[in-house]
């Protein structure tokens, strides 16, 4: 008993996992029920008493020629995007796109219907159920039907992913998109095998992003692979059977439960021509098939899907009710949600321009903007490029209409505009004057929400303050930006930028990243300057489980970014701090400096009588070393970053030959000098760094 149990539930579970186009469906099904068979048997009763219900259901209702009591079929709809900020994130456009699809094919709308096969052009059926993107969440809250989860879960695409998030099954189709569905394009459960209290968190559909409608990441010919789901989902197999392995002689054997569609062996290409079972012709085009020519459904598979949606089956039936569709607020006008907006930047340069997006919701066809400080000042389109000429922080309002009502939205600061000439040299920072962050002299981007760079008040390098980023509770993959306002750095010789940091591991499997990026056009782009892996060489102190805070400064380290090259010596260079997450412990800065050396002096190419400072960086002391070629008077002095003569080491004649010369780096402040030696017309320069 157990024996034929097993056969005929891995039968239903292999058949209720499903994918479009060149993809193996639910992968690894057989061994999934093989672990249920062994561990779990009540489980597998469950689905085979599951799904002998609902084709018992069908066939009673199929057999009753007054059905009544149906329709119209309205179903509650929500996308899940599981995204780690790649291209997985798909837009509300591409959501849209797939919604317009799935109501043209369910409702014999697409226009591709009337060149099917003649021998099915009289059954191409009317399947009459509307898919709308719900208004209300489960807590009755106004929402478009789209979330978003920001998870490196994203790349598993199992039922691990799904637990993230999930609608109830009763009020909702959940559909979840992610940059993997388990090794398919998309799967999903028939209404049996999830009916029972432990199938209920597998029901819904998981989608790959670039099969989810015809635009943005996906494309037309993989735009009905989410038809394809949701047939499977109403209780539709595939037009060869219970198998997920077209192509198969072997299926012609077997059935779909349908009566106008032939048994076929199933088809990953378009053949028009095929009767792969005997004479009648195999119906290639069906949305159920794998072929890459879907544009129909059959009057037959009409019958079974209304069939489950009339079933108490996994709760079908409970979806379209008018009760649940005013709870899921989809049954009339479109619900006013909300004034919201986005756009291309938050931080420009005087001068700069920004173009806003209108992301109201939901049936907006009216909108009127608000922009303080910027040319021009208001805006009626949905989408709108604006400048501002003067620098500041300044706030932005939409007001949003559906014809009915209006809502408004206003975001203070939500625009920050620096000078388009920065600061002057040399920058330095140790925070110990600063009291709070995302000022206008910085600005973090946090976009997970989680814990991000902050103003720490008790720690620091020098004095006590510092920025903190609690690492320890973030998650892998999580990102972060510490951004600076502009500096001007038009006069420089030479840059160089100088930070202090401290981190901890929590074990030797972290490798956190943090690097240091340069923008020469007020951010519109980046440049990645330096590079710090917790792998290597981000650690200060030896790896520990519990929140790491620097307790001495034995444990902060001196980073040096020397690689900025001339082409960066602009009026507003931005440079930022980017972090990524990878299970460490905390992260420290402090300290910064930036210095721009313009010293006004042709500084020649190296000769024999080059210059060198040892050590180099230098804390107590050090030693200016080099070899002149000939006696002369001779001058050696010590430069600060803004060029201000701070030491002189030499002012007389010198002897040719070897010299070592003290060079009072105690008495110096930390940061980058130049020693200049000029004998004659000639002129030497040598950088070196204090500690």
């Amino acid at each position: 008993m157990l024996r034929s149990l097993f056969a005929s539930a891995t039968l239903l579970l292999t058949l209720s996992a499903s994918a479009q186009g060149g993809f193996t469906c639910g992968n690894n099904e057989l061994h999934r029920m093989e672990s249920l068979h062994q561990n779990r048997p009540d489980r597998l009763q469950d689905i085979v008493d599951g799904n002998a219900q609902l084709e018992a259901e069908t066939q009673q209702w199929l057999a009753n020629e007054d059905r009544g009591g149906g329709g119209p079929y309205i179903l509650p709809v929500v996308f899940h995007i599981i995204h780690n900020n790649g291209l997985e994130n798909i837009s509300d456009e591409q959501v849209l796109d797939a919604m317009r699809i799935l109501n043209e094919d369910f409702n014999k709308l697409n226009s591709d219907w009337q060149n099917v096969n003649a021998a099915f052009l009289g059954i191409v059926a009317d399947i009459g159920v509307e898919f709308r993107l719900a208004q209300k969440d489960p807590d009755g809250n106004c929402t478009k039907g789209i979330t978003r989860t920001i998870s490196a879960l994203t790349n598993d695409g199992t039922q691990t992913m799904k637990d993230l998030i999930q609608w109830p099954r009763n009020k909702y189709l959940n559909i979840w998109v992610a940059a993997s569905a388990d090794g398919a394009a998309g799967y999903t459960y028939l209404p049996g095998t999830v009916n029972n209290g432990w199938g209920v968190a597998a029901d819904g559909i998981v989608i790959l992003h670039d099969y989810t409608g015809s635009i943005g990441t996906s494309s037309v010919n993989r735009s009905r692979a989410l038809t394809h789901e949701v047939g499977h989902w109403i209780n539709l197999k595939h037009t060869w059977g219970g198998t997920n392995s077209p192509g198969d002689p072997g299926n012609c054997s077997d059935d779909d439960s349908v009566s106008d569609t032939p048994n076929t062996i199933g088809w990953t290409s378009c053949n028009l021509g095929g009767a792969s079972c005997g004479s009648a012709i195999d119906n290639v085009e069906n949305y159920m098939e794998y072929s890459y020519c879907c544009k129909m459904f059959t009057e037959g598979q009409k019958d079974r899907m209304l069939a489950a949606l009339n079933s108490n089956t996994a709760q079908r039936n409970n979806l379209w009710l008018p009760s649940n569709l005013i709870a899921t607020g989809v049954a009339g006008n479109d619900i006013l949600c909300a004034a919201d907006f986005s756009s291309n930047v938050q931080v420009v340069c005087a001068g700069d321009s920004v173009t806003f997006t209108d992301l109201s919701y939901n049936g907006i066809i009216s909108r009127d903007w608000t922009f303080p400080g910027a040319s021009p000042s208001t805006a009626t389109d949905a989408e709108v490029t604006v400048a501002y000429p003067t620098p500041g922080m300044y706030n932005v309002t939409l007001t949003a209409g559906n014809g009915l009502n209006t809502v408004s939205s206003t975001q203070p600061g939500y625009i920050l505009v620096l000078p388009a000439t920065g600061a002057a040299m040399p920058y330095s920072q140790d925070f110990e004057a600063v009291s709070t962050l995302n000022t206008s002299e910085w600005f973090v981007w946090n976009p997970d929400a989680a814990e991000t760079f902050s103003l720490n008040t008790t720690v620091g390098f020098s004095g006590n303050h510092s920025i903190r980023l609690r690492n320890d509770v973030n998650d892998d993959g999580d990102k972060d930006e510490l951004i600076s306002t502009t500096y001007d750095l038009s006069g420089a010789t030479d840059i160089t930028m100088t930070f202090r940091y401290a981190f901890a591991r929590n074990n030797a499997d972290n490798d956190d990243i943090l690097r240091v990026y340069v923008s020469k056009d007020c951010g519109e782009s980046w440049s990645m300057r330096k590079q710090l892996r917790g792998a290597t060489s981000l650690p200060t102190v030896p790896d520990q489980t519990s929140a790491f805070t620097p307790s001495n400064d034995t444990q902060w380290m001196l980073a040096t970014v020397d690689n900025i090259s001339l082409n960066y010596a602009v009026p507003d260079l931005r440079f930022k701090f980017f972090f990524e997450s990878n299970g460490g412990n905390n992260l420290w800065l402090d300290d910064i400096n930036l210095n721009g050396i313009g010293v006004g002096f042709e500084e020649l190419s190296l000769t024999e009588d080059e210059l060198l400072v040892v050590p180099n960086p230098a804390e107590d002391g050090a030693e200016l070393r080099f070899d002149l070629s000939k006696a002369d008077r001779t001058r050696i002095t010590v430069l600060n970053a803004l060029g201000q003569e701070v030491s002189v080491l030499a002012d007389g004649p010198l002897a040719a030959g070897a010299h070592r010369i003290a060079v009072p780096a105690s008495a110096l402040s930390s940061g980058v000098y130049l020693v200049r030696m000029q004998q004659g017309s000639a002129t030497q320069v040598a950088r070196f760094m204090v500690k």
